[in-house]
């Protein structure tokens, strides 16, 4: 099941004002879209464009900057009612997952293609979101499927009719196959996938490496992949694009708090920590620049992340002007709660953590607002 355009669609149903207006979710016009409806698809806008292309292709549209708070709500309303269906439930994303059907015939009494027109009902009738379905039996076809007739599509490729499907389409339907991949298969005379069934798996190998062999099967229409519920989230991250490039430390040095706190903030309500911290900044000419610390323990607090990144952003600062930067974690663990957020360097860690602690404490009582650092006001 896939959301259509789903933040947008959040948007319009919380305000309906938008409603048949172009909707552009993302920043300011330095910035990238994030999604758009598809009143904003029609006029050319699509996800990834950066800002100011896209209010050239559609002048009107309506730019809202994203709530990703209530996406998550949403997405955790959408999670619960896939969970009524299935227990085997793989998200990709707020608003796309894998279903895994196998069985539940005899539980709902229901074939896999009903239940899933009642989800996406319910999804409308109790969420204002829709949705579209993809049905096959495997991961591969069924992302494929999803995406056949948005927006409310509802498609099916039976095992039975996957080959004559698949034969004269074009090979970008498979996912994971971009732009680049894309330029090598069409100087190697594929562009469909009777193109791919042409070859030898050997010689795809060769050609292409490990994602020969996927090819391979893929052309064929199969994938053994298995629906997993317990897919580990392998890094939590957060990015910020600038109105205008800068160099100017104290604005950077406040984006840097700022990011470091919201990578806080999920990985707490994820109750992860951390074990690598990634600083990640693009120059104003479009080359990006990424520097890693690995730390002693897994973290999740907010002044350890923050001070980490910090002192990797020192090792490059002066080769701006910057126009993005972003901040994150990975080599995940499940958090220990009496993580010392700090080293034997830095006696005063052990303060700062609790201190951070007892703000969070603050901050779910009160609101967001109710406590913050001077450094975010930067």
């Amino acid at each position: 099941m896939d959301c259509d355009a789903f933040y947008a669609s959040v948007e319009k149903r919380d305000d309906p004002s938008l409603r048949d207006k172009p909707v552009v979710i993302g920043g300011g016009r330095r910035g990238v879209v994030s999604t758009a409806c598809y009143i904003a698809r029609i006029r050319g806008v699509r996800s990834a464009m950066p800002m100011f292309q896209a209010l050239k292709l559609c002048p009107d549209a309506v730019v809202v900057r994203g709530r990703m708070d209530a996406y998550v709500e949403v997405s955790r309303q959408i999670r619960a009612i896939m969970d009524d269906l299935t227990p085997v439930v793989e998200p990709l994303s707020l608003d796309e997952a894998f279903m895994d059907l196998t069985g539940t015939e005899r539980l709902h009494h229901a074939p896999p293609a009903v239940m899933l027109a009642g989800l996406v009902k319910r999804m409308e009738d109790e969420l204002g979101i829709s949705g579209s379905i993809g049905l096959s039996h495997n991961k591969f076809l069924a992302k494929v499927a999803s995406d056949l007739d948005k927006p409310r599509g509802f498609s099916v490729i039976g095992k039975a009719e996957t080959a004559d499907f698949l034969r004269e389409k074009p090979v970008r339907l498979i996912w994971g196959v971009g732009a680049q991949a894309q330029i090598s298969l069409d100087k190697a005379g594929i562009r469909t996938f009777s193109d791919l069934l042409r070859w030898d798996k050997r010689d795809l190998m060769a050609r292409f490496g490990g994602m020969g062999e996927r090819l391979y099967h893929l052309a064929r229409g199969e994938d053994r992949r298995r629906v997993s519920s317990r897919t580990p989230v392998k890094s939590i991250s957060n990015e910020t694009t600038f109105n205008e490039d800068t160099s100017d430390p104290d604005i950077l040095d406040g984006h840097i708090w700022r990011l470091a706190e919201n990578v806080a903030d999920r990985a707490k309500a994820k109750d992860k920590a951390g074990r690598t911290v990634t600083l990640k900044l693009k120059r104003a000419n479009h080359s990006i620049l990424t520097r890693q610390s690995q730390l002693a323990e897994a973290t999740q607090i907010a002044d350890r992340i923050y001070r980490t990144a910090r002192l990797l952003f020192d090792q490059v600062s002066d080769q701006g002007p910057f126009r993005l930067i972003g901040i994150g974690i990975s080599h995940l663990d499940m958090a220990d709660a009496n993580e010392a957020g700090g080293d034997l360097l830095d006696p005063q860690a052990r303060v700062r953590a609790d201190a951070e602690r007892a703000s969070d404490k603050i901050r779910e009582r009160f609101g967001a607002d109710a406590i913050m650092k001077g450094r975010a006001l930067r």
